[in-house]
């Protein structure tokens, strides 16, 4: 595992062009079967993914927390919603609250996440392959190639499944 995460910034930043390319196209002309598709090659994935044998996008990056997301997080911590902003986030060029800091404090040394069950919205549905309307969501997927190797080999499986 370690090995492939180093080489995914290279691997996607070479596919860089080839997928932007990719995902212009999808947007103008995006095919009716395109949400099947995708809920198929996700599904597949991850039947052969272990998330806790990577946590890359734990580690590296940190999820948008909604207000409805730190609700919920902070009565988990049984603190007021402000207490747990000023404790763990912060507000950052987007207006958006995150994290404070990378990696996530909620991440263990076994990479599981102490508040699993009431995780963000945003880390329930990382890396977001079976968006519904993912032709909508190119830039972030462009972004998430580069961080997690199962969207990786889902938009690799995406451009032979639908040769654009």
């Amino acid at each position: 595992m370690k090995q492939i995460l180093n080489l995914l910034p290279k691997l996607a930043k070479d596919k860089h062009i080839e997928n932007k390319k990719y995902f212009d196209k999808l947007k103008k002309k995006a095919p009716k079967n395109l949400d099947y598709v995708m809920q198929d090659l996700h599904d597949a994935e991850f039947k052969k993914t272990d998330c806790l044998q990577c946590a890359n996008c734990c580690k590296t990056t940190g999820p948008l927390f909604t207000t409805a997301d730190i609700e919920r997080v902070a009565k988990y911590f049984r603190q007021k919603p402000q207490q747990f902003i000023e404790q763990h986030l912060r507000i950052d060029e987007d207006n958006d609250y995150v994290l404070k800091s990378v990696p996530c404090t909620f991440l263990d040394s076994e990479n599981y996440c102490s508040i699993y069950e009431v995780r963000p919205k945003a880390c329930r549905e990382f890396p977001h392959t079976d968006r519904k309307k993912f032709q909508q969501i190119s830039d972030l997927t462009l972004k998430n190639v580069a961080i997690c190797p199962a969207a990786y080999a889902i938009v690799e499986e995406m451009k032979k499944r639908i040769p654009l």
